[in-house]
C-alpha cells in the first residue's frame, strides 16, 4: 500500500446524498479496494496516483482538522455530515492517523448530526465518542452473508464475521446502528436477515449499480442470475418484506 500525505483546501463538501448535506472524506484512496467500488473514478483528483489501481494508495489529507476547524465557526446552520462518501473512514491506515475520530469531535463541538459508514470493525473504537455526542449514527456495510463471496468481490477487506461483531458491539454499547446491503451481493437475504435483524435500527438497500467493473468475475463464478435486474429487484423486495418499516432501497 502506497500511503501518501497530502494538503487538502476543504473538509466539509456539500453533498448529493439524499439527507445528507455534507460529506467528509479524510483520506483520497480506500485500502479496501473492493472490485465493484464506485468510488475509483477519484483518481483523477490525485497528483500522485492517478495511474495507479483502485486499492493500492491511500493520500491522507494532513490538515484537515485545521481546516475544518476554521470551516465550522463560519457555517451559520449546523446540519448532517457524512464520513465518508468516497473512502473508508476507519480503513488501516486511520489507526496510525486519527483522522476521522478527531473530525468527529470537532462536528461534536459543533452541534452537528453525524452519519458513518464503514465496513471496518476498527469502528469500535470510538465508541466513547459515539456515546458522548448527540445524533450520532453508524452503519456498517455489509452486501452479502457469505464470506466466500467477500474473498473474491473484496479480498482485502474485513470478514463478514468480523462485521457483525462490530455491529453486536456497538448496538449493546447503545450506539444507533444501521447496515448497508449494498450493492447487493451473491447472497442468502433469510440469512443475511437473521444475522443483522436484531443489532440495527434501520437497513438501507442499494443494487449493484458498476456491473461493467465486475461483470467477468460473475461470469467465471457463474453468478449468473446474481448479474440480472430481477436478482437485484426480488432480493431488495425480500430484505424489505423481512426488514419490514427499518428498510429502504436508495
Amino acid at each position: 500500500m502506497d500511503v501518501t500525505e497530502i494538503i487538502t483546501k476543504s473538509a466539509l463538501v456539500r453533498s448529493k446524498i439524499s439527507d445528507v448535506e455534507y460529506v467528509i472524506n479524510p483520506y483520497l484512496g480506500c485500502g479496501y479496494g473492493c472490485m465493484y467500488c464506485y468510488a475509483a473514478f477519484m483518481r483523477r483528483y490525485s497528483h500522485h496516483h492517478a495511474q495507479f489501481q483502485w486499492g493500492t494508495f491511500v493520500e491522507v489529507k494532513v490538515n484537515i482538522i485545521g481546516v475544518l476547524q476554521s470551516e465550522l465557526p463560519r457555517k451559520r446552520n449546523v446540519g448532517t455530515v457524512l464520513l465518508s462518501s468516497v473512502c473508508d473512514p476507519y480503513q488501516p491506515v486511520e489507526m496510525r492517523y486519527r483522522l476521522t475520530r478527531q473530525c468527529i469531535e470537532l462536528l461534536g463541538e459543533f452541534g452537528w448530526e453525524i452519519d458513518i459508514l464503514t465496513r471496518s470493525p476498527f469502528v469500535t473504537r470510538d465508541i466513547d465518542l459515539f456515546l458522548s455526542i448527540p445524533n450520532v449514527s453508524v452503519g456498517i456495510s455489509i452486501p452479502t452473508d457469505s464470506d466466500r463471496i467477500r474473498k473474491i468481490l473484496e479480498p482485502t477487506s474485513p470478514p463478514i464475521k468480523s462485521r457483525l461483531a462490530a455491529l453486536k458491539t456497538l448496538y449493546e454499547a447503545g450506539v444507533d446502528t444501521w447496515a448497508f446491503i449494498g450493492p447487493m451481493l451473491p447472497m442468502n437475504p433469510k440469512n443475511l436477515y437473521d444475522a443483522i435483524n436484531p443489532y440495527v435500527n434501520h437497513v438501507y438497500i442499494d443494487s449493484l449499480n458498476y456491473r461493467n467493473k465486475v461483470r467477468n468475475v460473475f461470469v467465471r463464478n457463474r453468478w449468473n442470475y446474481e448479474f440480472t435486474d430481477d436478482y437485484a429487484l426480488e432480493t431488495g423486495d425480500e430484505l424489505i418484506r423481512m426488514f419490514k418499516d427499518r428498510a429502504q432501497r436508495v
